[in-house]
C-alpha cells in the first residue's frame, strides 16, 4: 500500500472511533510492556463511560501501517493514543497524563455522556 492510501486509512480510522490506539498486539495479548500500559490505561479510565467507540489496532498485522502511522504523527514509536481525532502521545506521555489527572480531565471534557461513580 503506498503512503497516500496508508493516511487515508489512517485518517479512516481516527475520524470513525472516539479513540484509537496503535498497538503492538491486541488488547487481550499485548506483544509490548508499553502498549500493554496505555492499553489497560485507557480501559480503566473509560470503564465507566457510556457508549465509546475504544478501537485497539495491531501494528505488527501490517507492517505499512506500523510504519505509516509513525510518519503520519511523526511519533518514532508505538503505542499511539488518539482521542476524538488529536493525537495524545506515546506511553510515557499517557502516563504522566494519567497520573496527573489530566488523561480524565481530557475523557470528560471530550465525553459528556458519563456515567461517574
Amino acid at each position: 500500500m503506498n503512503k497516500d492510501n496508508i493516511f487515508q486509512l489512517i485518517e479512516q480510522q481516527i475520524k470513525s472511533n472516539d479513540i484509537v490506539l496503535y498497538m503492538k498486539g491486541t488488547i487481550h495479548a499485548p506483544k509490548c510492556g508499553f502498549s500493554a500500559i496505555v492499553a489497560n490505561i485507557i480501559q480503566e479510565l473509560t470503564k465507566d463511560f457510556k457508549n465509546i467507540n475504544c478501537t485497539y489496532i495491531d501494528v505488527l498485522c501490517d507492517d505499512d501501517l506500523r510504519q505509516g502511522i509513525k510518519e503520519y504523527t511523526d511519533w518514532p514509536t508505538i503505542p499511539q493514543l488518539y482521542i476524538q481525532e488529536e493525537f495524545i502521545g506515546g506511553c510515557d506521555i499517557v502516563k504522566e497524563m494519567y497520573r496527573n489527572g489530566e488523561l480524565k480531565a481530557l475523557l470528560l471534557q471530550k465525553f459528556k455522556d458519563i456515567k461517574d461513580n
